[in-house]
């Protein structure tokens, strides 16, 4: 029997790889003899770097940069020597999670360390660069990464702006000659899974200011620079990119990535799943298990989960899930290659408990199914 372990991680508890290695154990003491075949995922959140060196084999460098904020920050990023790419998390160095609640700004906070790591990958020698930007504090439409990689942005008065996205509405100039000019020679990829445009109701202040410290006044004021600034870089480039899909991302980086760096967008799975080569790993599979913290309705817009099961029902390989939690709409997803759900907790817990318990209660979890599973082809009810 061979059976595929493609998780992502659990949130503030296992990497992706904990995960799958913590199931693996559950199912191995049913069956000693399984070929199981652990493959990292994820989904170009956090964890996206970590998934893909694990599966590739890869090497984590450490750089320090900029936060969101101006604070230092030690940032981890991905190499795959062979092929010269890079990996870059955005979370790793302009993300949420280095905020505390009552420190999100969307007005102030700046992409300036994320491009600090493209120039450490640039520097290494990259020649494809994937870009994971889930999980941002920023709302500045990338305009502190391309600082970093000599962008300049003057005021009125030939002063350079301040960093953050409301600095944006008293931009007069911009100068591109100093812009790195490795850029054009790199091939980069946006691992997103949102097709929002930079400016308008549906776009990157409107849709995710919020979330990052905006009020309703400042998202008005943020859309209207965001928009200012997006009308200097046309006039700059000679073509105006602030409505292509994806360019509302993380706070418009899709836009600065889209416009200075002709990035493609892909969904994070995607990406992750063809480095990591899970289309091969499941051929020939008898089942196929995956899982997220929680899994529900949210999950059909290319998280993990969706994504493995796409992969696994083009080759009618079945599907088993196992996640922190099931919340609401999760048997949605059965129309859509999942075949079998399991919450993780087997009573009253505390999120606490269940974060410190994750890989007791993984084993236990993937033990019952495949005491399930065997006891189904016991009675004839499975092939496998």
């Amino acid at each position: 029997m061979k059976i595929v372990i493609a998780p992502d991680s659990f949130k503030d508890s296992l990497s992706a790889e904990g995960v799958a290695q913590a199931i693996g154990r559950g199912l191995t003491e049913i069956w000693p003899q399984a070929h199981v075949v652990t493959c990292p995922m994820a989904d170009g959140g956090e964890g996206t770097m970590e998934a893909i060196v694990a599966a590739c084999q890869g090497e984590v460098r450490q750089q320090q940069v900029q936060g969101p904020l101006a604070e230092p920050v030690l940032a981890s990023w991905g190499w795959l020597a062979e092929s010269h790419t890079a990996i870059i998390e955005m979370a790793q160095a302009s993300g949420l999670q280095l905020l505390s609640l009552a420190q999100r700004d969307a007005c102030r906070s700046s992409t300036y360390g994320t491009g600090e790591l493209i120039a450490a990958a640039l520097d290494a020698g990259a020649r494809r660069i994937i870009l994971a930007i889930g999980g941002s504090a920023t709302n500045d439409a990338g305009s502190g990464m391309l600082r970093a990689l000599g962008l300049q942005l003057f005021d009125a008065h030939g002063q350079r702006l301040a960093e953050g996205g409301l600095a944006l509405a008293n931009l007069a100039r911009l100068d591109a000659s100093a812009l790195d000019p490795r850029l054009a020679e790199v091939r980069l990829e946006v691992a997103a899974d949102v097709d929002n445009p930079l400016c308008g109701g549906n776009g990157a202040s409107a849709i995710f200011g919020p979330q990052k410290g905006a009020s309703p006044e400042q998202v008005k004021a943020l859309d209207q620079a965001l928009g200012h600034f997006a009308d200097h870089c046309a006039r700059l480039l000679g073509e105006d990119v602030r409505d292509f899909p994806g360019c509302g991302a993380a706070g418009g980086m899709g836009f600065a990535a889209k416009a200075f760096m002709q990035a493609t967008f892909r969904p994070g799975i995607e990406v992750v799943a063809e480095l990591a080569g899970l289309e091969q790993a499941v051929h020939g599979a008898d089942l196929v298990i995956t899982g997220e913290g929680r899994f529900d309705a949210q999950t059909l817009r290319g998280k993990t989960p969706f994504g493995v099961a796409r992969i696994a029902q083009r080759q009618g390989v079945p599907v088993v899930v196992i996640a922190g939690t099931l919340g609401e709409g999760y048997e949605q997803l059965y129309a859509h290659g999942i075949d079998a759900a399991f919450a993780l907790t087997n009573g009253p817990m505390s999120l606490e408990q269940a974060c410190a318990q994750a890989p007791e209660l993984l084993q236990a979890r993937a033990r019952d199914i495949a005491r399930l599973w065997r006891c189904a082809r016991d009675c004839g009810l499975s092939d496998t």
